[in-house]
């Protein structure tokens, strides 16, 4: 498996507010930038996405695929995982959410694997980007700024 880059943030949230805008995935074209689409395509027996279809637009980047997603039980996380990509081989995803006080810090961990190759240096510096702007993106949503 390819290596994995992670980040955090803290939001001024309880884990169950984040959780919240996490699991919308619809909303997502709303206020994550690159997201132009989402479908979903299978829910969980508790009504969750299980599989969501993703069309993605960020300027050079454009890609359209397929994630399986993965609820924790004690609501505090969430991953998922490639089911199908046109750019991408692999990806591996993961929420985490640590309450501490009034506050929330959220880790997201990611690993994506291209179907062309990209020096792991480039990779890593494209993961960081990314998850730098959902995190980002995600606290504006959650706090209500965005």
């Amino acid at each position: 498996m390819a290596e994995q880059s992670t980040q955090s943030i803290e939001v001024d949230a309880a884990p169950a507010e984040i959780m919240a805008v996490i699991a919308d995935l619809p909303a997502y074209p709303e206020w994550a930038k690159a997201v132009r689409e989402t479908e979903v395509l299978a829910t969980d027996d508790e009504g969750r996405a299980k599989q969501v279809r993703f069309t993605l637009d960020s300027g050079p980047v454009k890609d359209v695929y397929t994630l399986e997603y993965d609820w924790a039980a004690d609501g505090l996380s969430v991953s998922w995982h490639l089911v199908k990509g046109q750019m991408q081989k692999a990806q591996n995803g993961r929420y985490l959410l640590e309450p501490h006080g009034e506050r929330t810090k959220v880790t997201y961990t990611l690993s994506v694997e291209l179907v062309l190759p990209m020096i792991g240096l480039l990779r890593r510096k494209a993961e960081k980007m990314i998850m730098d702007t959902a995190l980002k993106e995600l606290k504006r949503r959650v706090e209500g700024k965005g």
